[in-house]
């Protein structure tokens, strides 16, 4: 069975005043001291941000409990130094992000100017184990056109700089700023792949084949493919389905590569198409059909998405919980209906960070 590994990035806030406080030095001092042979919290962009990793697994069950441990971890170490942690994708109160100090960094601020200030969002990277950096692009161009799905079932940014941005997941938005980032075209071979990323490297554009920031791509230090399109997700469920569906559409991809199924050749300019509806309305209106590329009820794609992986989904004992979680899923509404339910119930964004610092931990 494929191994299963998520990244999630946590926005460090205040507790009392929900704004965002750059202090993920202070948080990752005391981490090291606690436990000095931990390698699960690391430093990003912006001081105000908190990354970690989960170890590979093949459970579901786990992933799900180490997520949940990973993210209680770090509200404990944020908590020693008067901070909390919320799984947010964007800040829904103004922030000015303070800019971590550091080579790689500094490279990316003096290139991109101001452009660089204005991404402090929070993603959930999703890796799924591969044999080959073949079999690894054949998924990569079979995924392409579902990517946008999961955009939408894990949209958790309506709110940027105190205001509501009309989009589910603004942090899509802030992210396709980047020149390299978005959906990419079918790349056929992994030696057409590394030679695109190649490429882009040798224009000076990009630093180096890590800022190659395709929604979807071989992972560079492990044997996986690495999808990049999930806000991080209120609700850690919520991110375990993400997980699971990604493990599914890699197994089905993969399955489908070795029994000589082309993949779909949408263009690049319909899948962005297809990504900013998905990140434009989340569940609550049409997404686009990854087949058809034409209007659907979200939750009729949805469902074809669990027809689409269904085998994968029984493969791996999955499939029950699966469509138990989607159903749920559309019942509650992504992370996004949930802030602007909090803000209607609360009457202040202050009072949706406050709350989504408790839900983070659930």
């Amino acid at each position: 069975m494929r191994t299963v590994g998520v990244e999630e990035e946590l926005l460090l806030v205040d507790p009392d005043s929900g704004e965002p406080r750059a202090v993920s030095a202070a948080v990752l001092a005391h981490a090291a001291q606690d436990d000095p042979g931990q390698g699960v919290f690391e430093k990003e962009l912006f001081g105000q941000m908190l990354e970690f990793a989960t170890q590979p697994q093949s459970e579901m069950v786990d992933l799900g409990a180490e997520l949940v441990s990973c993210r209680k971890e770090a509200a404990r170490h944020a908590g020693e130094i008067g901070c909390a942690v919320a799984a947010l994708a964007t800040s829904p109160l103004p922030v000015n992000p303070s800019l971590t100090v550091n080579e790689r960094y500094q490279w990316m601020a003096e290139r991109y100017g101001i452009g660089t200030r204005g991404h402090l969002t929070c993603g959930c990277h999703v890796h799924v184990s591969v044999e080959s950096d073949e079999e690894g692009v054949a998924v990569l161009d079979r995924i392409r056109p579902w990517l946008p799905v999961l955009c939408a079932i894990s949209a958790n940014s309506p709110y940027w700089q105190g205001l509501d941005t009309g989009y589910d997941s603004y942090r899509t938005q802030v992210w396709g700023r980047w020149p390299s980032a978005g959906p990419a075209e079918l790349f056929g071979s992994a030696e057409r792949y590394h030679r695109l990323v190649a490429d882009m490297v040798a224009t000076g554009v990009i630093l180096d084949e890590a800022m190659a920031y395709f929604d979807a791509r071989l992972c560079a230090h492990f044997p996986t493919v690495e999808i990049r399109v999930a806000d991080v997700c209120l609700c850690a469920d919520t991110a375990v389905l993400v997980a699971t569906l990604v493990r599914a559409l890699v197994e089905t991809a993969a399955h489908d590569w070795r029994a000589g199924r082309p993949p779909l050749d949408h263009g690049v300019s319909l899948l962005r198409l297809a990504a900013w509806r998905a990140a434009r309305s989340g569940l609550g209106q049409d997404l686009l059909d990854p087949a058809t590329m034409r209007p659907r009820p979200a939750a009729d794609v949805l469902r074809l998405l669990l027809e689409h992986t269904r085998d994968a989904l029984i493969d791996s004992g999955d499939a029950a919980r699966a469509e138990k979680a989607v159903a749920e899923l559309l019942s509650r509404g992504n992370g996004a209906r949930e802030q602007r339910v909090l803000m209607q119930r609360t009457g202040s964004l202050r009072g949706v960070v406050t709350e989504c610092v408790q839900r983070t931990l659930a």
